[in-house]
């Protein structure tokens, strides 16, 4: 991808669609394409192979020649964008006469103009292309020449003294507590296999270290191995032999036979081994195959970055960061040595109070991370214990300290899980350098800007580009290196944050290879007079966007502006391939504002939310490659009728009060749509509707009911997310009843807006594998159909609205054991009481909402001793907030004093008493 490979693939791509295409190029042009095909694809393989090295063992004339073909291969797709968007010029179809002769004779000759362009520019491409490939063959050294040896910082944390680590007891005895755990697995087996995961130094090392060492006297043999990322299993074996005390002068053994070795040896002893810093599952299954189960008993711990590798391990122990208060003990300690002082709460305090409020700000930035306290204190142990001197490390850390020791090594440790990145991972984290400091970064957001740059290029498995971009962000997390933010309804990742050391460690590598300049009050980085991606954040100073505007901006793929007190756009008319223009939230209320906008005619993604314009121009229909517009949180009455030419749309944002011209039908492309509303004046929109087959999102609002909207929805089969409102408040009975959504559904809301009957037949688990998110309101629903919808095997938040009381239904529902396994949030409204959760139920469910839950003394529930009722609250073993609200029909006060007693009771006695509102309405 393009900070490993350039533009390269970009390119290549373009250059065999100038050969496909309806260019008419110049004669014997294809055959200069085709060579630089041939010549760029080698190159790619080549970068590709730079790519893998750390920089710091890279030939510097290998960095050089790779710099230079990837600021080559920049320019070179530049050139070709420019043509094809003037070779792509309309003929004017609506011209007549001399006028329509006189104008195609212009745009033939223009053309004829362009084309003669484009073949002297391929030439000249083609000349600085051989001439990158001989200087690099010019200049190559000796590829035998010795590199330095270069020492693994990680070693270190082994052989760490335990009196030097804070809060490891704590974690040390929990993991111990967990080995030794009997349950299911370790019951089967005789033996417990925990796996320790979390971020690049955390400290997960030091805490097997200190497992191992508190307990290895309990078994039988003993053994401490690492994997590494470029594992040699045949020494690793040897390695784990020699540790448990097995002589083997076999040298020559192969894997299989150290492997029936190790089998042999260990097949009657009890046994401790730990496997650390693994990072592929294949070489944990052959190191496994050595490691038999026996009846002896054993334990293993293994250690990795990614969770998946962990989960398939063993049993997963997450390691969180060090609390505030042990950060403090830590970064205090390593500075101050034993000057400890508490406060009346045995809460560390500074042992100088003038440093406590930078102290704490440093830890801010540290986020609990050992390895960045440690580093941080190494930095202030050397500095004057004043504020001033503390602060300008604070301030220049990411700017100022890259030939520091101790700020190397911590990047080297990091460094591990960035390399091990597949590229297209590299580029796509390396992007996420645009965005500020501590920035909860959205995720629809940060994908749709990977989909502009052109970093998620190609479908797989009949994904959506979006839905790569989603597997693409959930691989970053799993592999520790961004920082998930989950929605508390669904449990699942909706923003994500980098972690300031992990964000220091892509800045450098952004900043080195030219691929984000970071312009800012606190910090600038400008490698190069070429900006290729420009971030502006924190600016208050208007000398910051002047010095933007001086440089060479005409290159850039992407501006992002994050506002502060100086909120304002620049000079559209400075860039001419500008892909990605995020204006979010900057002061865009001046006439002028977005004046040529319109000529930015590469532009694929136009964040404009919140930035308080009231019109879009007219001439928005110029951005024929535009894939996002995003105008929420404005004031805009109409889009522009020009919207509806823009055909390669996939993602269009707007509010509620925007309404859209006719001809939204012409949007083939269009993925998601929120939020479409339809009055009287729109009413013909519905009928489009139908004719964006490519729709995975709908949000859509109406004033009242249409039937039309149905025979739409029947043509929209890729449908995955849809959500219906209805403002008049009236819910049309029975309008969606015939409607059955197609099977990749996830998230369906109709909540207060539509009743079904019954519950619809394909709200079923083998219909509907990948419902996420369901609201719906059913007027009839029955024990049978609460059961069906316990079954839905990827459910994480319910709402149900029903009206049983009404139609005279008073029988009680039960929550049986083993349904609603993933379920996080639920709300169950309208419901008579009793709703029982027996044990085994909603295993995850968090947030349990009782809305206009009736209390009648007709209900048929289940009896206490008490003659009171019990929901089985205690049941709900992950519980954190109960919210019930009754209304109590037919019961006399006392009685439903009684019932809000008991239900306040059984949160107060819940295990990890949950947050509780309940009121009663007589």
């Amino acid at each position: 991808m393009e900070v490993v490979t350039g533009a390269l693939p970009s390119v290549i791509t373009k250059l065999g669609e100038l050969l496909i295409g309806e260019y008419n190029l110049q004669k014997g042009l294809k055959g200069e394409i085709r060579f630089l095909q041939s010549e760029l694809e080698s190159m790619k393989g080549a970068l590709e192979k730079v790519s893998s090295t750390p920089a710091d063992r890279l030939d510097i004339q290998d960095k050089i020649w790779a710099r230079d073909l990837r600021e080559l291969s920049y320019d070179i797709e530049d050139g070709i964008d420019t043509f094809m968007v003037r070779g792509q010029g309309k003929e004017q179809g609506n011209l007549h006469g001399i006028k329509k002769f006189i104008d195609r004779s212009v745009g033939l000759f223009r053309k004829a103009k362009i084309r003669h362009g484009m073949a002297t520019e391929i030439r000249d491409i083609k000349t600085r292309v051989k001439e990158v490939a001989k200087r690099h063959g010019r200049y190559k050294i000796n590829s035998d020449v010795a590199m330095p040896v270069m020492i693994d910082p990680r070693l270190f944390s082994q052989y760490t003294e335990a009196k030097e680590l804070v809060g490891i007891d704590e974690a040390r005895d929990e993991l111990i507590k967990t080995l030794e755990e009997e349950n299911e697995v370790s019951m089967q087996q005789h033996g417990k296999i925990v796996s320790i995961v979390g971020f690049g130094g955390l400290g997960k090392t030091t805490l097997a270290k200190a497992v191992y060492e508190k307990i290895r006297a309990r078994f039988d043999c003993c053994a401490f191995v690492s994997v590494s990322q470029t594992p040699n299993l045949k020494k690793l074996f040897k390695g784990l032999l020699c540790d448990l005390g097995k002589t083997n002068n076999e040298e020559t053994l192969d894997e299989s036979r150290l492997i029936k070795v190790l089998r042999e040896f260990l097949q009657e002893k009890r046994y401790f081994i730990v496997i650390d810093d693994i990072w592929d599952i294949s070489v944990w299954k052959m190191i496994k195959c050595a490691l038999p189960n026996n009846d002896v008993g054993y334990a293993i711990i293994t250690t990795t970055r990614i969770f998946d590798v962990a989960e398939q391990a063993g049993g997963a122990y997450k390691l969180e960061p060090l609390s505030l208060n042990n950060s403090r003990k830590l970064l205090y300690r390593r500075i101050f040595g034993t000057e400890n002082k508490y406060d009346n709460k045995g809460i560390e305090k500074c042992p100088d109070e003038e440093l406590a409020e930078v102290s704490d700000r440093i830890l801010k930035k540290c986020s609990g991370v050992p390895l960045a306290i440690t580093t941080m204190a190494s930095l202030l142990a050397c500095k004057a214990r004043n504020k001033i001197d503390w602060y300008e490390v604070y301030n220049s850390v990411g700017t100022g300290l890259e030939n520091n020791l101790d700020v190397k090594n911590m990047r080297k440790i990091l460094s591990f899980s960035y390399y091990e990145l597949p590229c297209h991972l590299r580029t796509c984290l390396l992007y996420l350098s645009m965005f500020p400091e501590d920035f909860e970064i959205d995720k629809g957001r940060l994908i749709r800007m990977w989909i502009a740059e052109g970093f998620i290029q190609c479908e797989k498995h009949g994904k959506s580009l979006f839905e790569l971009g989603e597997s693409y962000l959930n691989e970053l997390i799993n592999r520790s290196m961004v920082q998930a933010i989950y929605d508390r309804h669904t449990g699942m990742p909706r923003s994500c944050r980098v972690h300031d050391m992990v964000l220091d460690l892509i800045r450098s590598l952004s900043t080195e290879e030219n691929f984000v300049t970071v312009l800012s009050d606190m910090d600038s980085t400008s490698p190069s007079d070429t900006i290729r991606r420009l971030s502006l954040q924190n600016v208050k100073n208007s000398h910051i966007m002047a010095h933007a505007t001086r440089s060479s901006l005409q290159h850039a793929k992407s501006v992002v502006i994050f506002p502060s007190e100086f909120a304002q756009a620049p000079a559209l008319g400075s860039f001419q391939v500008l892909r990605v223009l995020d204006l979010c939230e900057c002061d865009l209320s001046q006439a002028n504002s977005l004046k040529y906008l319109e000529n930015l005619y590469q532009l694929r993604y136009l964040g404009l939310c919140e930035t308080s314009i009231s019109q879009l121009p007219g001439e928005i229909g110029n951005l024929q490659f535009l894939q996002t517009l995003d105008v929420r949180g404005n004031t805009i009455s109409w889009l522009p009728s020009g919207v509806v030419q823009l055909t390669n749309l996939m993602f269009l944002y707007i509010d509620g009060s925007t309404k859209v011209p006719n001809g939204i039908g012409n949007l083939t492309c269009l993925e998601q749509l929120s939020s479409l509303y339809i009055d009287g004046s729109t009413i013909n929109i519905v009928e489009e509707l139908g004719q964006l087959a490519a729709l995975r999102r709908l949000e859509i609002e109406l004033d009242e009911w249409n039937n039309k909207l149905l025979e739409c929805l029947r043509m929209l089969q890729k449908i995955q997310e849809l959500d219906i409102k209805v403002r008049s408040g009236e819910r049309s009975i029975s309008g969606l009843d015939a409607w059955v959504a197609p099977r990749h559904i996830r998230d369906f809301r109709t909540v207060n807006s539509c009743w079904f009957s019954t519950l619809p037949a394909w709200v079923n688990p083998s219909l509907v594998p990948d419902l996420t998110r369901l609201y719906i309101d059913v007027r009839e629903l029955h024990q049978v159909d609460l059961e069906i919808l316990g079954r839905l095997p990827a459910l994480r938040s319910l709402v149900l609205e029903v009206d049983n009381k009404n139609l005279g239904i008073l029988q009680g529902f039960v929550v049986g054991a083993g349904s609603f396994p993933c379920l996080v949030s639920c709300c169950f409204s309208q419901f008579v009481w009793p709703v029982v959760f027996q044990q085994g139920a909603m295993p995850r469910l968090r947030e349990l909402y009782l809305l206009a839950l009736f209390y009648v003394r007709e209900a048929r529930g289940i009896a206490c001793s008490d003659g009171g009722l019990d929901l089985g609250l205690g049941n709900l073993p992950s519980l954190q907030w109960v919210a019930a609200d009754l209304q109590c029909a037919g019961a006399n006060k006392e009685k439903a004093e009684q019932a809000k007693a008991a239900l306040t009771l059984a949160a107060r006695m819940h295990p990890n008493h949950p947050n509780h509102d309940i009121h009663i309405q007589i």
